[in-house]
């Protein structure tokens, strides 16, 4: 018997890139997905609506207006626009224009995609692509970041040569992760994994690798990917939970309901958490927070002159200080990263930290941790210690999330 796959709508517009969106398509097909198109009259500049409608056998929608409509003896059984934004289970925009990207943050809608994004409940992914001045432009990112505060996701674009000559960012993603996006969208929103068990609770997640500045180019960083804490965010978030995800930089589109706080330093983090704590009732602490900052930044670009010594200060340490200004209520769960004496290290941090519990990973290997998809460790509390075997690190999340109920629960503090 056939297996049904899930419908998705692509909507295409009016950018060079357009032409990627037929690869999209292909992949979302070999993804399982259904993929309907919806096209705006610029989009039909650059690809001809038959192309997609040979791909995916379906109708492809460019118009608010049905060649049916008001025929002779014919009768409109719906209204598409809304018929194609409640039937689908997400909207996916490639490329998602500036122009697009406007008229959604500020809820224009001229024609079937941006009238149909304002009719839809589903999932909404974007990924831009545009000139690398009009990336950059002021408009154009606090256009992206009303969109990631109302749950859209973004595709980060990647850097390289566009086709207006410039090099920079602006690129469109590669279709792969536009397609993984999707995936991780749809699959942190199925009905059957949603539960209520955390409802009631508002959960702070912190995500993401700080950047402390060096100079107006370069800064101190680390590793850092986000994965983890918008995993956790998004399991959270899926179990009921108000999530406050509070993200240094991270290529990742944000989880579907969670609002997002982004930050780029250690101090800007410190200031994003002590705003939100009295709020939260448990706070998981992902983030891979800088230890040091520069004691006097750079205001001009340092130049190449041989050798140089930096002079660093500590980081204010925001685990302890969650720990000091907390409600004696509030859970609070740190994360710890090893590379030697792994138990024995995070057992001392633990104890010096005050946390209720600490996940611990040995991030020494390639196969976990840092830009990895999967992950290991240890949960540990002052009582315990339970192994995280290798998994995704979605699994990953839903395991420290069980524990951080069987935690509450056992220090008298039960989720509600």
């Amino acid at each position: 018997m056939a297996v049904e796959r899930i419908k998705v709508t692509v909507g295409v517009a009016g950018g060079i890139a357009a032409y990627k969106a037929v690869e999209v398509v292909r992949q979302l097909q070999d993804a399982g997905f259904d993929p309907h198109v919806v096209m705006t009259q610029a989009a039909e500049r650059f690809v001809q609506p038959l192309t997609f409608a040979a791909i995916t056998g379906h109708k492809v929608i460019s118009s608010l207006w049905s060649e049916d409509a008001g025929a002779s003896g014919g009768e409109v059984s719906g209204i598409e626009h809304i018929d194609e934004a409640q039937t689908t289970a997400a909207l996916i925009v490639v490329p998602a224009t500036a122009d697009v990207l406007a008229k959604f943050a500020h809820g224009i809608a001229d024609d079937f995609l941006t009238t149909m994004y304002l009719a839809t409940t589903a999932p909404v992914i974007v990924a831009p692509a545009m000139n690398v001045n009009m990336w950059q432009h002021p408009a154009t990112q606090a256009n992206l970041l009303a969109l990631q505060k109302r749950g859209v996701r973004i595709v980060e674009p990647g850097s390289g040569y566009l086709a207006c000559g410039m090099v920079g960012g602006g690129r469109l993603a590669e279709e792969n992760t536009i397609v993984a996006a999707v995936a991780d969208a749809l699959s942190n929103t199925t009905a059957s994994e949603k539960t209520d068990e955390l409802a009631g609770e508002t959960v702070l997640v912190t995500a993401g690798g700080t950047r402390e500045p060096i100079d107006p180019v370069r800064y101190i960083g680390n590793r850092s990917s986000g994965k983890m804490g918008y995993a956790l965010a998004a399991k959270a978030r899926c179990r009921g939970a108000r999530v406050v995800l509070i993200s240094a930089p991270a290529s990742l589109p944000l989880p579907e309901g969670c609002e997002l706080i982004p930050v780029t330093t250690s101090e800007e983090m410190l200031s994003a958490v002590m705003d939100h704590l009295a709020e939260a009732s448990i706070v998981i602490m992902a983030a891979a927070v800088s230890d040091y900052r520069m004691a006097e930044t750079a205001t001009q670009k340092l130049k190449r002159n041989g050798p140089r010594t930096l002079q660093l200060e500590p980081t204010t340490d925001i685990l302890q200080e969650i720990v000091k200004r907390r409600d004696p209520r509030t859970l609070v769960i740190g994360f710890a990263a090893e590379t030697e004496d792994v138990l024995a290290n995070g057992g001392a941090k633990l104890a010096r930290k005050g946390v209720d519990a600490l996940v611990l990973n040995d991030v020494s290997g390639t196969e976990t941790g840092f830009d990895s998809d999967r992950n290991a460790g240890w949960f540990l509390t002052p009582e315990s210690t339970t192994e995280l075997v290798l998994s995704s690190k979605t699994e990953m999340a839903a395991r420290i999330l069980d524990e951080a109920k069987r935690l509450r629960s056992a220090h008298g503090r039960p989720v509600s």
